[in-house]
């Protein structure tokens, strides 16, 4: 199998997809999403308990892809564990074959879930890329773990300044960096251009994300409810005015995925499809082809 470090570092663009967990999903439908997927993208993000939506842990899903031909990338949040168990999932990911993690704060839980999780931050996201960073060298252990690491970019594209998180987590150990999705590709291109110009790029492999919009809501509920989202009014629009809305919006996440794979400083994207993985195949399909 081959991971997604590897496929970050020899093509010229990897493509990753995220599925997102949910209470009822278990063995059997991780297995079937890696039978869809496997030959398609290079790697599976699973999110870490995202809004508070209680489901399988990451590390379980994410060993359950890698036994089944498909590399993930575990998420996991400081949020809602001490660092004991931080280290602990971290040793679990290392025996499961699980190497690529994207290591973050974690988000509020929303203000209805009831009864109301105790947030404990025991450590920064920040502080845990430093804490696998230092498990990759530590002469006390048996084997090292081939961690590949990564951390969350949640610096507006809008700004145009150096995002001081992101040189932080790069410091910390961070390999790659998570984007959220940024749909204004212009806006992209200018802020990628600023990170290329301060030499972040040479130290971080970037990866965009970009979202398979299914009609004019879907964009109106992302921009409404995802206060790091940037999807252009023009989109919109097109959704909106599209006598098949959701055809419409495969088209939009392929022509996204081509136009990100020409700008310089990108290593590749991840594909938000929401609930619905099937159209993953075809799109990546003709997303390489365009390119």
């Amino acid at each position: 199998m081959k991971t997604f470090k590897e496929s970050v570092r020899t093509r010229d663009f990897a493509i990753a997809t995220r599925i997102a967990l949910r209470p009822e999903t278990n063995a059997a439908a991780i297995r079937e999403h890696a039978d869809l997927l496997r030959d398609h993208v290079d790697a599976v993000l699973l999110t870490d308990n995202q809004f508070g939506q209680i489901h399988m842990s990451t590390l379980a899903g994410s060993a359950l892809l890698v036994q089944n031909g498909v590399d993930a990338i575990m998420q996991l949040s400081c949020r809602n564990r001490n660092r004991i168990a931080l280290l602990g999932d971290l040793f679990g990911a290392a025996a499961l074959g699980v190497t690529s993690l994207l290591l973050v704060r974690g988000q509020e839980v929303p203000k209805e879930i009831k009864p109301r999780p105790k947030a404990l931050l025991d450590v920064s996201a920040t502080e845990l890329i430093a804490i696998a960073t230092a498990m990759k060298s530590d002469g006390g252990l048996e084997s090292f773990p081939d961690f590949f690491l990564g951390g969350v970019l949640a610096q507006d594209p809008k700004a145009g300044k150096v995002p001081k998180k992101l040189i932080e987590n790069i410091d910390a150990g961070a390999q790659f960096v998570q984007m959220p999705i940024c749909m204004d590709i212009d806006t992209l291109r200018r802020y990628m251009k600023h990170l290329v110009a301060n030499k972040l790029v040479r130290r971080v492999s970037v990866m965009a994300a970009t979202a398979i919009l299914r009609s004019a809501d879907d964009a109106h509920w992302l921009r409404e409810n995802r206060t790091t989202v940037q999807i252009p009014d023009a989109i919109v629009d097109r959704l909106d005015r599209a006598d098949d809305p959701e055809r419409e919006g495969i088209t939009i996440c392929i022509e996204q995925l081509s136009a990100l794979a020409e700008i310089p400083g990108i290593s590749g994207a991840t594909i938000m499809p929401g609930t619905n993985l099937a159209d993953i195949p075809d799109i990546v399909k003709a997303a390489r082809l365009a390119s």
